[in-house]
């Protein structure tokens, strides 16, 4: 998969066309006899990644692949926790959570929220640190819990401080309501990122040599790698949450829907629309098989060879 994207996705807008393919919702409708036997046509094909994929069999063999395996163990992803997975079931979350009016609705749906988004970071990140060693695994089990759990909490915060203090005036509803769920749950999903990932960049990730040997485990590889996931993650649900208002304010204000009725199922498709063409664009942001530059990595892995770029699994 690395080496499918290093040689397909250099640039931003071959990645944001790869990973709209990917992200197929009937992707997940593949048993995985039929992963399995994809991944048997790709290692069994003779042709090197050096250059684009003229075969279209075999770039759709690599599409199933991208949509289904961890790049790093092989394994073939629970279905739930698979790319084309990720927004039939972050859609309902998010139309539910931008409605709430009461705090503790809104506490209990975001601490939902923030549990799946936080297990499918978890699951789709780098495979360099063992999960199958118990202590990490209850390491991040509790890094994961207490992330979700402080997620939701200032989540729900403002909404708790408008109904305890009886802060009713339209400015203070304009904002609570319109203007900081955005900046919150863009905060908030990316201090989850790096919460249950941080082992990466405390224990580091494997980087590799241009022809995919590993060379060494690198913390300054694995921070960057969280980071980068962190950030495009805050860019998601910041944008999918604050253009939907925008674009509603716009709707009302131009009188394009004249039955207040029909707002509902306007906003609905709205925020379908951004959250879909946000995903690809958020996946896309940085290299699913990123680079780092010799002079960025720690010396003990210098000494053991002389390439000048490496190159790690960034993880989603």
């Amino acid at each position: 998969n690395l080496r499918f994207w290093r040689a397909e996705g250099q640039s931003f807008f071959q990645r944001f066309l790869l990973w709209a393919d990917a992200l197929d919702p009937l992707l997940l409708l593949k048993s995985s006899n039929e992963i399995k036997s994809t991944r048997l046509l790709i290692q069994t094909n003779e042709k090197t990644l050096s250059e684009p994929i003229q075969n279209n069999q075999t770039k759709q063999a690599f599409v199933l692949s991208l949509s289904s395996v961890h790049p790093d163990t092989d394994k073939i992803i629970p279905v739930l926790f698979r790319p084309p997975a990720f927004m039939p079931i972050t859609l309902p979350l998010v139309i539910i959570s931008s409605v709430q009016r009461e705090a503790k609705p809104s506490f209990f749906w975001q601490f939902v929220f923030h549990t799946y988004t936080t297990a499918f970071t978890l699951i789709n990140g780098n495979g360099t640190p063992k999960a199958e060693e118990y202590s990490l695994q209850r390491k991040q089990l509790f890094l994961g819990l207490g992330a979700v759990s402080y997620s939701a909490c200032v989540g729900a915060f403002p909404l708790i401080s408008v109904n305890r203090y009886m802060l009713k005036s339209p400015l203070m509803q304009f904002v609570v309501r319109k203007l900081l769920p955005a900046p919150l749950f863009g905060l908030t999903s990316a201090f989850t990122v790096a919460m249950v990932r941080s082992p990466e960049f405390d224990n580091g990730i494997e980087v590799m040599d241009r022809n995919g040997k590993v060379v060494g485990v690198s913390k300054k590889a694995g921070e960057k790698a969280v980071m980068e996931t962190a950030l495009s993650r805050a860019v998601l649900f910041g944008t999918t949450f604050l253009l939907p208002e925008v674009l509603m304010y716009c709707v009302q204000r131009a009188r394009f829907v004249k039955n207040p009725r029909a707002l509902g199922p306007v906003r609905m498709f709205v925020v379908t629309s951004v959250l879909a063409g946000m995903l690809p664009v958020s996946f896309s942001m940085f290299p699913q098989c990123g680079e780092i530059k010799r002079a960025d990595l720690e010396p003990e892995i210098l000494s053991s060879t002389e390439e000048t770029e490496f190159f790690y699994n960034r993880g989603i």
